[in-house]
């Protein structure tokens, strides 16, 4: 079920990351946003009935609760306009838990908490992002979450659906590599998408805008 909510979650964060850059209408967001968000909610929900009160099989699925009612919660605001500042504060609570569960996890499984820590770095970045309202740093999350979407989800739950969830030192490190370079490609694309649509003046002496919607498609 993990592996299965970890596609989801890499789709959810994709629509989330081009709806940032401009590419994908707010409601439409909003939309898919509650259908991921309510559905990984149900999922949840049905493992913690079965799990019969096993703290490891809760505790399994506690990441997913969190980032199915980041979803939902994320859908709603977007419908009905609520206001982002509350959304914020409660991915910083979620940022501070998935550090928590990186620590947990790294003796047991290095790669996961690799990812956790990828996570918590997002989660942090919609705190900035909307709990203290940093819109300077709107598009570089929005190419994060692009990123990151397919590097420490899609990838990953592909790999342990088909049983070759990755394991050892190799493959811990080649995590963190792979992390770092999509944080720091997000810095990159963020300054190539700010420089195309940077004010230019024309012959005339008239100042022209590019449109940031559409401006990331050209990178």
């Amino acid at each position: 079920m993990a592996l299965i909510c970890l596609v989801l979650s890499g789709a959810a964060l994709l629509v989330n990351g081009l709806t940032l850059l401009g590419h994908v209408p707010g409601r439409d967001s909003g939309v898919f946003n509650v259908l991921i968000g309510g559905l990984q909610l149900v999922l949840c929900i049905a493992v913690a009935v079965s799990a019969d009160g096993s703290l490891p099989a809760l505790f399994a699925i506690a990441g997913t609760f969190l980032f199915g009612l980041t979803y939902l919660y994320v859908g709603l605001d977007a419908l009905f306009s609520l206001g982002s500042v509350g959304l914020g504060w409660f991915c910083g609570l979620v940022a501070a838990l998935a550090a928590v569960f990186a620590v947990v996890h790294l003796a047991d499984d290095p790669v996961l908490a690799v990812l956790w820590a990828g996570w918590a770095a997002l989660w942090t970045l919609f705190f900035v992002l909307l709990a203290l309202g940093r819109s300077a740093i709107t598009t570089y999350t929005g190419w994060a979450l692009v990123l990151a979407s397919q590097v420490t989800t899609t990838v990953p739950a592909v790999l342990g659906l088909t049983g070759h969830w990755p394991a050892g030192p190799i493959a811990t490190s080649t995590a963190l590599i792979v992390l770092v370079a999509v944080f720091g490609g997000a810095v990159l694309l963020a300054r190539r998408t700010a420089a195309r649509t940077a004010p230019t003046t024309t012959g005339d002496g008239d100042t022209v805008t590019a449109s940031p919607a559409a401006a990331p498609a050209a990178v």
